[in-house]
């Protein structure tokens, strides 16, 4: 009798994990890190405070909450591919729709709402590439990060899509037209997620629990006490990150580097975002317990710090590669946490709480960090207090143990 469940050939499974990775161009590479390129044209135009150029991505992480605990319910009564696909295609939407407002109120609601639909996508969407994996467990730390890393195409694409389109967008409000790019960008990614989708429907939950993600509660409960170091840890890389995520462009633009410069500059980030795949693999297969929680956290800590230290080219430059080739692999990290400690019925839930943590911490970093620039000190004081969070973070999560 033939298996159940097949695993999939090696070239399709990469090829597989590639398509899948579109998903996360979307929900993260797309539809939250675009901005920082647009932020400084909209800041200027709109005459807006950092503080609330801070809280449009705070927003943003607010509606990923909202998202990130409504997916587990959705995942009961739904296909993760399904999920997948609405997601995007809704992301793509509100995409679009921040190109017709100039007021911060529905520009704020807009950038809410996209956040909802990104942690559909991002959620689902490491789902698959979880059960992906599962069905090639040696090279499961791979094709988790070709997943991850699909949002270094989603930067790398914005880095060189919005300053074309801003250079031939008519004036007044240029910043328009990037946005009905971005969302055009983003409804090709949603197409290509239609293969992906569709081929992983057979990658089902185990023919002991084939109900988990349908109607019926997992049998187990996930022990968050014992994951309490990773879940806080995990919460402050995202108090860290989306600082330098929402303002290094700015800072780079206040330090006089041009156009062409900024665009290099996050187009190699996006790069380095997806060769860190290869990068950190084994280490993702090895650690069972917080240690490459702990490592990336405090690498990246480095990254955000430098460019608050010094304007010097190289060492900028330095910083994007670096913080590009770890700050996915967190995310990973946490993937390959829940995959290693828990049995595959609760890999949603365990997914689902490292996503919700993650987005608290979100919400706090990108209006903390423009509050803190719009003081004495600038950008450069408030990426010094996401570095400060991410070192604290990599303290904590290395205390996490295998379960």
């Amino acid at each position: 009798m033939p298996p159940r469940h097949p695993s999939p050939r090696p070239v399709p499974a990469l090829w597989l994990a590639v398509a899948l990775s579109m998903g996360a161009a979307v929900s993260l590479g797309i539809t939250r890190f675009a901005y920082a390129l647009l932020l400084p044209l909209m800041r200027e135009d709109l005459g807006w405070s950092y503080t609330l150029a801070g809280a449009m991505n705070t927003v943003n992480a607010l509606g990923y909450l909202v998202g990130a605990l409504a997916t587990p319910w959705l995942l009961r009564r739904a296909a993760p591919g399904a999920v997948l696909l609405a997601g995007a295609v809704l992301a793509t939407v509100f995409m679009g729709l921040c190109g017709f407002f100039t007021e911060a109120v529905p520009l704020l609601l807009q950038r809410l709402l996209a956040g909802v639909a990104s942690a559909l996508v991002f959620i689902a969407g490491g789902l698959l590439a979880a059960r992906l994996g599962a069905q090639e467990p040696g090279r499961s730390g791979l094709l988790l990060g070709l997943y991850y890393g699909g949002t270094g195409w989603g930067i790398s694409l914005s880095a060189v899509l919005v300053p074309a389109v801003l250079a031939a967008a008519p004036s007044p409000h240029a910043w328009t037209w990037a946005w009905w790019a971005l969302a055009l960008a983003c409804m090709a990614a949603t197409a290509a997620l239609w293969w992906p989708a569709r081929v992983l429907r057979g990658l089902a939950v185990p023919a002991d629990a084939p109900r988990a993600f349908n109607v019926v509660p997992p049998p187990a409960r996930v022990r968050w006490r014992a994951l309490a170091p990773a879940l806080l840890g995990y919460g402050l890389f995202g108090v860290g990150y989306i600082g330098y995520m929402t303002f290094v462009v700015a800072l780079l633009r206040e330090q006089g580097a041009s156009g062409t410069a900024v665009t290099w500059f996050y187009a190699l980030l996006g790069l380095a975002v997806v060769l860190s795949s290869r990068i950190w693999a084994g280490l993702l297969d090895r650690s069972r317990g917080g240690q490459a929680l702990g490592l990336l956290n405090g690498l990246l800590g480095v990254a955000t710090v430098l460019p608050a230290l010094t304007s010097a080219w190289p060492v900028v430059l330095a910083s994007g590669l670096l913080f590009g080739g770890v700050f996915l692999s967190v995310v990973a990290s946490t993937t390959a946490l829940v995959r290693h400690n828990l049995p595959q019925v609760l890999w949603a839930s365990g997914i689902s709480a490292f996503t919700i943590v993650f987005a608290a911490g979100q919400i706090v970093g990108p209006t903390v960090v423009g509050w803190i620039a719009d003081g004495p000190g600038g950008l450069a004081r408030g990426l010094v207090f996401s570095a400060c969070a991410l070192w604290l973070g990599a303290l904590v999560a290395w205390r996490q143990k295998p379960l």
